[in-house]
């Protein structure tokens, strides 16, 4: 981006390839004082394109996702983990919703060394993954397709999801409130997601410790509707707490976190 220093773009691009950005480990990169790397992160805050949290900052919105393409970038090893972890929850020869998020499409991606499912997503991105897998059946919601980021939203694919009950429903939500509440910025989409949730046997919920740095405008539902939230690190404490307290079993797939910098 022309308006940007070189700083500021490298600091850009680590906060999309690591999905968060520190005062105090960027001041050590650049060997800069950290009220240069705050007026960065404040200037980059102006345009859209981070959120200040505490200590440093985030690729984050609360009333617009960050593109998809960038999303992918947040996290990865992260999800990765994640994925892998929720995919060791599901048995052969059984069915499962997988709706949109690049989350959701690790765990498709870690899917593919299974046998006999039965998938049924609104996730374009997914359905590519599974649908060449020759024991496989993948099935699409219908309704029309968000150009943004492949995902099928609004009311016919709710009501193609409420002819089915599954077994296991795996989600991805964009963000989690301090209170339990799951958040999203599309609320056709978050009605879709309600409609998963509503018709599967056990919901497994899938989303990386960031999620807890963020906030969208649309609300899913709570942690209380949860089975199994599969994370790679558990860093609120009220939400461990939550989970305690309506029985959600937790898993931590990177329980010891990774370096912030290589």
């Amino acid at each position: 981006m022309a308006d940007l220093s070189h700083r500021q773009q490298e600091i850009l691009g680590l906060a999309r390839s690591q999905g968060r950005v520190v005062v105090d480990r960027l001041a050590a990169r650049f060997d800069v004082s950290p009220q240069t790397i705050r007026r960065d992160l404040n200037e980059l805050c102006d345009k859209r394109l981070l959120a200040r949290v505490h200590g440093g900052a985030v690729i984050a919105s609360g009333v617009e996702n960050v593109r998809y393409e960038a999303r992918r970038l947040i996290a990865q090893e992260e999800k990765r983990a994640i994925g892998a972890a929720a995919a060791d929850l599901i048995p052969n020869n059984s069915s499962l919703f997988i709706n949109i998020g690049t989350t959701t499409e690790e765990v498709a991606r870690a899917l593919q060394h299974h046998e006999g499912l039965l998938v049924i997503t609104n996730n374009i991105n997914v359905a590519t993954l599974l649908y060449p897998h020759p024991s496989f059946e993948v099935i699409m919601t219908g309704g029309p397709i968000r150009r943004s980021d492949g995902g099928i939203i609004g009311s016919a694919a709710v009501d193609f999801i409420r002819q089915f009950k599954m077994d296991h429903a795996v989600i991805g939500v964009s963000a989690i409130d301090e209170d339990g509440d799951l958040l999203d910025f599309d609320y056709r989409e978050v009605r879709v997601s309600q409609a998963i949730i509503e018709n599967a046997r056990t919901v497994v919920l899938v989303a990386d410790s960031l999620k807890f740095e963020r906030t969208a405008a649309v609300r899913i539902g709570h942690l209380s509707q949860i089975d199994i939230f599969v994370t790679d690190r558990l860093t609120s404490p009220a939400a461990a707490e939550l989970c305690k307290t309506h029985g959600v079993r937790v898993i931590e797939a990177m329980p010891t976190p990774p370096p912030e910098f290589t």
